[in-house]
């Protein structure tokens, strides 16, 4: 189109070689876009900053945090900086008509310190980084975990717990049976495995390590749960681990200023659907969730689980309530 434009101008003059108007024009364009993309960032903190995840609700989430908000606090720093000094840099030395560039070959000194400082902050952040991580999946058996498995599968969750002894039994996929209900290949021969508990939503006590444990039946899935920062890649054929205390329960999260504020500009919305008879319209409550985080099939977007985070007390209750593998597998056979 601009090709076709330039034709069109029969009378105007045609070169290849940009004029002290058309430098002008771009020396001025540089700054009105750093205008732009500095306005829309503030724009963006403005509007957006509501839909951003409440307060992390592990014990490792407060770290994860931090070092998440200093790592984008310094890059965010250095951007506004070597933006502003790029578009300005670009107006001020612009092309002019009888005027040569400066050939400058090299600065030991500048080289130094343009080096030397990146060197200096990114080791810092990496071995900060590294520290953090190392502390994060730091998985072992102190304080008395809760073990519970999570099995991936396209496209749903299953979680199971160890029972009473809080062991998991034996399992392997070649052992998956369906017509016996056993759909986590679970070795019925291991007396581990029958008190477990195989559910499809996940219960957490507060302030109870838990100790995850990951398999997958089938490809890569991601277990990600973004209110407890926590997330691992569930692999065919081996098994993965990851552990993390909930420090705050389904219905303290659902006080917080921020969630209420965002349950009801949603349910806002919700209301408007309902009234003109949309679908998908029901009032919705806030929860924890697991999701995948791979994309793992046509059903990838959907394949989610519910976690509830309670007291020890209502975890002791709810597991009362739930049949074990052993139960399940007597009643197949009746």
């Amino acid at each position: 189109m601009t090709k076709i434009f330039e034709l069109s101008q029969l009378r105007a003059a045609h070169s290849e070689v940009a004029s002290d108007r058309d430098n002008r024009y771009n020396g001025y364009m540089m700054f009105a876009f750093l205008i732009f993309i500095y306005g829309i960032t503030i724009f963006s903190f403005w509007k957006y900053s509501k839909t951003l995840l409440p307060e992390a609700s592990s014990a490792h989430g407060g770290d994860y945090d931090y070092l998440m908000l200093i790592s984008f606090v310094i890059i965010f720093f250095v951007q506004t900086i070597t933006q502003a000094l790029l578009h300005y840099f670009a107006y001020k030395y612009r092309g002019e008509d009888g005027k040569k560039a400066l050939f400058y070959a090299d600065n030991d000194r500048l080289e130094f310190i343009w080096t030397i400082i990146p060197v200096i902050v990114l080791a810092g952040l990496i071995l900060w980084g590294l520290y953090t991580w190392t502390n994060i999946m730091d998985v072992n058996e102190e304080d008395d975990p809760l073990i519970v498995e999570l099995y991936a599968q396209q496209f749903n969750w299953t979680a199971r717990y160890g029972g009473d002894d809080n062991v998991l039994g034996g399992a392997n996929v070649r052992m998956i049976d369906i017509d016996r209900a056993n759909v986590l290949g679970l070795d019925e021969a291991d007396p581990n495995a029958s008190d477990d508990v195989l559910v499809k939503e996940l219960h957490l006590p507060v302030g109870r390590k838990v100790n995850f444990k990951f398999r997958s039946q089938d490809v890569l899935h991601s277990a990600y749960m973004p209110h407890f920062r926590a997330q691992m890649n569930c692999v065919p054929g081996m098994i993965t681990e990851f552990s993390f205390t909930p420090t705050i329960t389904t219905e303290e999260i659902r006080l917080n200023p921020d969630v209420v504020e965002k349950v009801k500009r949603i349910n806002k919305i919700r209301a408007e659907r309902a009234a003109s008879g949309e679908p998908n319209s029901d009032p919705w409550e806030y929860d924890y969730i697991l999701l995948c985080n791979k994309i793992c099939g046509k059903s990838h977007y959907n394949m989610q689980m519910k976690i509830i985070v309670e007291t020890e007390e209502e975890f002791n209750e709810w597991m009362k309530t739930q049949q074990t593998f052993g139960q399940t597998i007597a009643s197949m056979g009746q």
